[in-house]
């Protein structure tokens, strides 16, 4: 046990984090993991239980300082940990800075302590904003919200570690993940923890405009295996989006879940389309995503009673929820 490599995985209770130890786990790795369950659930890592290769800490990641015991012999830190929540990033600005870019800063010097071999960020594709399609890595970065700009900060404050102090950091701008383990968290956000509990409830699916909009879905474990790879590579201070390069519409999804559907108002500042380029992952770690979104539509419902407890949007607590978003992106969106 003591040759195996250690990792840390921040967030790592959380619905991508808790692939990543799967996929660890089953590589060798050690794991030592970190989360403060506000989004994560206990429950994700509940089949690695009495496993003596899996560490918990129930724990803020700003609370951590350099020198840390759980950093002690890293030799990758992937860092998941943050606030996801896109929409009430709008009403909290200061909880997403604070914890998406002052909290990668723990993490990296926590990294930087710790000698680790590989930083891998988990960078957001809202970096770009309405970006053409399909979007490259040089595409420009407009950051149109909040949350938004926390994780482009996040991303920005690696890459000024490993041009200063040498740290060696790659980042992965994740476009749609979906899979099984996604948030069930009260805030309003991510399509498919939305549709899920609607559909279990018998209740329509309320899609926003007119369900023509594009999204290019990457599936959970196809993204594991991406940060792997930017761990494993020689190649250091890059950065790669991850998607599928063949958006879906959010019409598809219903058709493929198949219900009842209610129109709710589009929003402004979110594009009609999103759209991965994703040549240079392929080029230069050889990755390319395995997973259909037949298929992985098809995973999620079959676990489809995790989301049970989720909570139950409708027209109007969504109105509600968005409130603030029509009324300050409406300056924004052009």
């Amino acid at each position: 046990m003591s040759g195996r490599p250690i990792a840390v995985v921040t967030g790592g209770a959380g619905f991508i984090g808790s692939h990543m130890v799967d996929l660890l786990v089953e590589r060798g790795h050690r794991v030592h993991v970190i989360d403060n369950l506000a989004g994560g659930r206990e429950a994700n890592l509940a089949h690695h239980a009495g496993n003596p290769d899996v560490v918990f800490e129930q724990a803020d990641i700003r609370a951590f300082q350099p020198g840390h015991p759980l950093f002690a012999g890293a030799r990758h830190v992937f860092h998941f940990a943050g606030i996801g929540d896109i929409v009430p990033s709008i009403e909290r600005p200061m909880e997403y800075m604070s914890v998406n870019a002052q909290g990668t800063v723990h993490m990296l010097e926590c990294a930087r302590a710790a000698g680790a071999q590989r930083f891998v960020y988990a960078a957001s594709s809202s970096c770009y904003g309405l970006a053409d399609t399909p979007t490259r890595e040089d595409a420009p970065i407009r950051p149109l919200y909040p949350y938004a700009m926390s994780k482009y900060q996040g991303e920005q404050s690696a890459f000024h570690w490993h041009a200063v102090y040498g740290l060696p950091v790659n980042a992965i701008r994740i476009f749609n993940a979906y899979g099984t383990r996604s948030r069930t968290s009260g805030a309003y956000g991510a399509v498919f923890g939305v549709f899920l509990r609607q559909k279990l409830a018998g209740k329509p699916f309320t899609v926003v405009g007119d369900g023509t909009q594009r999204r290019d879905f990457v599936y959970v474990t196809d993204l594991a295996r991406a940060f792997l790879a930017a761990a494993e590579t020689e190649m250091v201070g890059e950065v790669w989006n991850v998607g599928c390069g063949n958006p879906q519409s959010v019409n598809r999804l219903v058709e493929l879940l198949g219900g009842e559907v209610v129109h709710v108002p589009k929003r402004p500042g979110e594009p009609d389309v999103t759209f991965a380029d994703i040549g240079k992952i392929t080029r230069e770690l050889g990755w390319k995503p395995e997973v259909s979104f037949e298929e992985g539509v098809s995973r999620i419902v079959a676990q489809i009673d995790y989301w049970r407890e989720a909570p139950l949007w409708d027209p109007q607590s969504i109105a509600q929820a968005t409130e603030s978003w029509f009324k300050f992106m409406r300056k924004v969106d052009p």
